[in-house]
């Protein structure tokens, strides 16, 4: 790498409704991935070269971040120092308003490391809502969580369910029929997958104290696409009695992606990627 060239690691959050997914797109297409709004912050700030970031983990349109990464080299002009971290977090910061993408840190890395690679674990979030239909959310919330169930959900069967998923399985069953898993191995292990009672991001609202908000969790080294969507479908079947726990453990089985009756997946709009964690690097995320 030229020595004038310094990578960092860059962690940045997002809501995800206005953009086609957080990895760059065509600039001719009407709609943008975050990645270019990263990359054209990054132009503004008169480096040598075109900046290219390299995203840790893809989400699609309408998938948020609490906390995703990327690595990206960044050269300055001769005779220029490079950037502190600080600094380059707030330059970059200034350059990407008024998007609703925020850079939360930036660490100088050595040159061969990359922010996919590199990574040790993904931490998803999913956020499901009972006690009313979608469109009756309150304003502050939508976009940002599933009403799955008008009634309750029946917990218990959903951490029976979840435990099944728990370790090292063939998760065939629960990736998109698409092309985008057709090199990548459908063996993972999943660390963490837990239910847990949450609230809403606006608690104050007490018209709307009958709701019932959720957290699922989901932790693994990588995962397959849409895989915690369709984990989290299945999961809330289970939750409305649709599903057995031994039906989820019989469709795993099966790894056959198209087994789940009617090929369901849980919509992107509840889904916050929470975390991507790295060897001695402190990361970013914070509870919700």
């Amino acid at each position: 790498m030229n020595s004038n060239k310094v990578r960092y690691l860059i962690f940045f959050q997002y809501f995800g409704t206005k953009y086609s997914g957080v990895v760059e797109t065509p600039v001719t297409q009407s709609v943008l991935g975050v990645q270019n709004y990263l990359q054209m912050a990054a132009q503004k700030l008169r480096l040598v070269g075109n900046a290219k970031f390299t995203i840790s983990s893809r989400t699609d349109t309408g998938v948020h971040a609490i906390c995703n990464s990327a690595h990206v080299d960044i050269e300055r002009a001769v005779g220029k120092p490079p950037f502190s971290e600080t600094i380059l977090v707030d330059a970059l910061n200034h350059h990407l308003k008024p998007e609703p993408i925020s850079v939360l840190k930036a660490v100088r890395v050595c040159d061969n490391f990359h922010a996919r690679h590199n990574a040790l674990s993904r931490t998803y979030i999913y956020r499901v809502v009972t006690g009313c239909k979608q469109f009756d959310l309150p304003v502050f919330e939508r976009n940002l969580c599933w009403a799955a169930s008008v009634s309750s959900l029946s917990v218990t069967a959903m951490e029976e369910a979840a435990n099944l998923l728990l370790g090292t399985h063939d998760f065939s069953a629960f990736q998109s029929t698409s092309n985008e898993n057709i090199f990548r191995s459908p063996i993972k292990t999943l660390s963490q997958v837990d239910i847990k009672p949450s609230s809403s991001f606006w608690p104050h609202l007490l018209q709307y104290r009958d709701l019932q908000f959720w957290d699922l969790t989901f932790k693994s080294k990588s995962f397959l696409y849409k895989q915690v969507r369709r984990m989290t479908q299945a999961l809330v079947a289970v939750g409305q009695g649709r599903l057995t726990p031994l039906q989820i453990k019989e469709i795993m089985d099966t790894r056959d992606p198209t087994a789940f009756p009617g090929n369901p997946i849980a919509p992107a709009e509840g889904l916050f990627l929470k975390e991507v964690e790295y060897e001695g690097i402190e990361t970013c995320s914070s509870g919700i």
